[in-house]
């Protein structure tokens, strides 16, 4: 008789369901499992093994096998710990078939028989409301996996909790779902003095979901703007938390089940390797670009980053999503997020001072910023230079606008564009194309004649100029305008032209 349990194997958010298929024959006695385990899978019998002896439950003397099917998908990971004691204790009569079959599990068993919480218990929540069946997990991931509501969850501390579940004896109860967590401490746009154009960069920026290139001298600011750029983000959707707490989960940033609806900020060090930007290594891991999914990632000292991580980026931008491929594994993570890249003009930062700059300027400026590509260049919307504030000012009290009255703004031009792109797949206007493009941006006549003569005189690609229409579309939003006119193409146009950046 073969019985059966149910779990998951991950390829990237993807949960695809794992049929954990145990057979007891007569034989020489043995534990083997099979179905392309990894060394954490394999090392599962042990620590099976061990778990049932600390409920006084002894293998019997045959041969058993588990097979982890379908057998050509990779299994990798300790979470198979439990569905395969399940299939086990299935196989032994100690717990009902049909009970078991209609579970998906996972979780990792100590020696003793304690449940270990496993990462991805929300993708695979996922996954078992779509395969019609409830979910048993370890009691610390099932506040996280709680939060999809579609299916029952149970959660339980110890392997007993399970066996004494699953034959009637203590049922345990639902799990619940964890706390939503909210950052209040973010720093306020009221605490920069001076900058006026780089915040209203940062506030177009943040309306559209457009990506920012801000170029400065050292300590002129770029850093504390783009510190401040989570504090005028609207918060996630009840989608957008989901498709981001997926992610995150995988990559075990979930804290204690609670899901937040801050978008996620990512600021990575310029050190930083490909894998680690884009995703890799053991197990194709969730990289910085998809942890940022409906977020932001900042990069500071952009030129900095290694060339080939920052040429990796052009893909990502423009189809929100990517490919980790190795020789036997392809996973695809999105990777929707807007990126907010910190330069300085040259390595010494002061090409725009004469009185400081080295002896090697303007040239050293132009080999510097040459380290980011035209083509990458060229993706981003917004490019605003930001220069050194004066002494005297940083002694004028703070007149500025507070991050609240900002993130007002922002909502409000954010709910015109899902109000806007309610029957498309589009979110916002950084994701406009094509013909819908034309029809919700094209800007009027005046409008359309300034970036005609400006893209003739610039030499803008077409990218340059759809992105144009893109920003002057989220100018217009912000200015609660239905047109694009002229001024708003006028704004959009005079970030596309700076002196530090070709168009």
């Amino acid at each position: 008789m073969v019985t059966r349990a149910y779990t998951v194997a991950f390829q990237g958010v993807e949960a695809r369901e794992v049929e954990v298929q145990c057979a007891m024959t007569p034989g020489l006695p043995g534990f083997s499992i099979v179905g392309l385990p990894d060394k954490a899978v394999s090392e599962a019998r042990e620590r099976v093994r061990a778990a049932l002896t600390a409920m006084s439950i002894a293998l019997p003397s045959k041969r058993i096998t588990i097979n982890l099917s379908p057998a050509d998908l990779p299994k990798e990971g300790s979470h198979f710990d439990l569905p395969i004691a399940l299939s086990l204790l299935a196989s032994l009569g100690i717990l009902p078939p049909d009970a078991v079959e209609g579970t998906v599990a996972l979780g990792e068993l100590s020696l003793d028989g304690n449940l270990i919480p496993v990462l991805g218990a929300l993708p695979a929540a996922m996954a078992a409301a779509e395969q019609d069946r409830g979910l048993l997990c370890p009691a610390g991931s099932g506040s996280e996996a709680a939060w999809v509501d579609a299916t029952r969850v149970t959660a339980a501390k110890t392997l007993g909790d399970v066996v004494r579940h699953y034959t009637g004896q203590v049922p345990l109860e639902p799990a619940k779902a964890g706390q939503i967590a909210s950052d209040t401490g973010l720093p306020d746009l009221a605490d920069v003095k001076g900058q006026e154009r780089a915040k209203r960069a940062l506030e177009v920026a943040a309306a559209g979901r457009h990506h920012l290139l801000m170029v400065g001298t050292p300590g002129s600011g770029k850093s504390m703007l783009a510190a401040r750029l989570p504090g005028i983000l609207p918060p996630l959707s009840a989608m957008e938390a989901l498709e981001t707490s997926m992610i995150h989960s995988l990559a075990g940033l979930l804290d204690a089940g609670g899901i937040s609806m801050d978008r996620p900020f990512r600021e990575p060090h310029h050190t930083a390797s490909m894998a680690a930007i884009i995703g890799g290594g053991r197990g194709a891991k969730p990289g910085e670009v998809s942890l940022a999914h409906n977020g932001v990632l900042f990069m500071d000292e952009f030129p900095e980053f290694p060339r080939t991580v920052l040429e990796t980026l052009r893909q990502p931008i423009e189809t929100g999503e990517v490919m980790i491929a190795r020789a036997n594994n392809h996973v695809k993570y999105p990777c929707r997020f807007m990126l907010v890249a910190a330069a300085n003009p040259c390595r010494c930062g002061y090409l725009s001072e004469p009185a400081r700059a080295c002896g090697r300027a303007p040239i050293c400026g132009d080999d510097y910023m040459g380290r980011i590509s035209g083509p990458l260049m060229d993706r981003f919307d917004l490019r605003v230079d930001v220069p050194p504030v004066s002494f005297s000012d940083l002694d004028l009290p703070s007149n500025g606008e507070s991050s609240a009255l900002v993130a007002a703004r922002v909502s409000d031009a954010r709910q015109l564009q899902l109000t806007r792109f309610a029957d498309t797949s589009y979110r916002c206007n950084a994701d406009l194309s094509g013909a819908t493009l034309d029809d919700l941006a094209a800007p009027d006549a005046d409008g359309r004649a300034l970036l005609t003569r400006v893209a003739d005189r610039f030499g803008l690609s077409a990218r340059g100029y759809h992105r144009v229409l893109r920003v002057a579309r989220t100018i217009a939003d912000l200015d609660g305008s239905t047109d694009v006119r002229k001024p708003h193409v006028a704004e959009a146009v005079s970030y596309r032209i700076g002196a530090l950046a070709p168009v």
